[in-house]
């Protein structure tokens, strides 16, 4: 039994999760959970993900869920080596500080104001929901001076989550020429990553979803 990937195209997330996929070279079944329909809510999808969220990973009999547990599991089982999720505990420790920043202050900020334009009906971002996402930026953008990636001349998981995140905020707050070293950073990445041509698809239906929810 192959792996299998409960996704929606647009989620931020998920988008991390199949960038790793392709960078690993891993073949996964993807079977659709529409958020917006509520799926996730039914009895049989929360049995594997009481949380409800997507991406959620199933391979075999083992269910894991959150995109940076999601890509931690892929490498650690199915990488050739550890570039991109480096075992040496100090490398580890700031791509992991990386992916903490994404979950905590990067995605905050995402679902903050997701939930109130998906699912609350908001058609208008609040000021200070943008200035959330503007101090997120502001910190990346301080990261990232005299790097090519989140942590240094070469990518990891950490930089499938914090692209797929910040690409999305852009969306919400369309500042980018505030910030000059993500912008030179979006330009690598889509340079590096093997899955980028599906991944900027993900990122059209997120444009997409939002432009249809603040619309009319």
């Amino acid at each position: 039994m192959g792996l299998i990937l409960h996704e929606i195209s647009a989620s931020p997330p998920v988008r991390a999760v199949k960038l790793c996929l392709k960078e690993l070279g891993l073949e996964a079944e993807y079977k659709l959970c529409n958020l917006l329909a509520k799926e996730q809510l039914g009895p049989e999808y929360q049995k594997k993900n009481p949380q409800h969220t997507v991406p959620t990973l199933e391979d075999g009999d083992f269910i894991i869920w959150d995109s940076h547990a999601i890509n931690g599991y892929l490498v650690s089982t199915y990488a050739k080596n550890d570039s991109l999720y480096p075992k040496e505990p100090k490398v580890r420790a700031i791509v992991d500080q990386r992916l903490h920043f994404d979950s905590g202050v990067l995605f905050s900020a995402l679902r903050n104001i997701g939930a109130k334009i998906f699912f609350a009906g908001e058609k208008e971002i609040r000021e200070e929901d943008k200035q959330k996402v503007r101090e997120g930026l502001a910190f990346l953008e301080k990261f990232l001076e005299g790097k090519k990636f989140i942590t240094g001349d070469s990518f990891n998981i950490a930089d499938f989550s914090v692209y797929t995140t910040a690409s999305c905020l852009l969306v919400f707050v369309p500042e980018l020429d505030k910030y000059p070293n993500v912008a030179k950073y979006f330009d690598t990445c889509k340079s590096s990553f093997k899955g980028i041509s599906t991944d900027d698809e993900g990122l059209q239906a997120f444009k997409d979803l939002f432009k249809k929810a603040t619309s009319g």
